[in-house]
């Protein structure tokens, strides 16, 4: 008998808008790292995980639950 499995995603994509609800652009979020697609472009911007993480320490404000 076969076995049924819940397959994961390799990527979850949130679309960003604006105020007005124009979009404005595209995150893609990758266990390897997270892209970024600008409006009205079709190729994707990435960092690795690292490179986020190091970013977001950095810049990031620290959020509480």
């Amino acid at each position: 008998m076969a076995i049924n499995l819940l397959k994961p995603q390799k990527y979850e994509d949130f679309e960003i808008v604006d105020g007005e609800t124009k979009r404005v652009g595209a995150i893609r979020v990758k266990p390897s790292g997270v892209l970024w697609q600008p409006k009205g472009k079709h190729g994707w911007f990435g960092v690795d995980r690292a490179t986020f993480a190091a970013f977001m320490e950095k810049n990031g404000k620290e959020q509480r639950k």
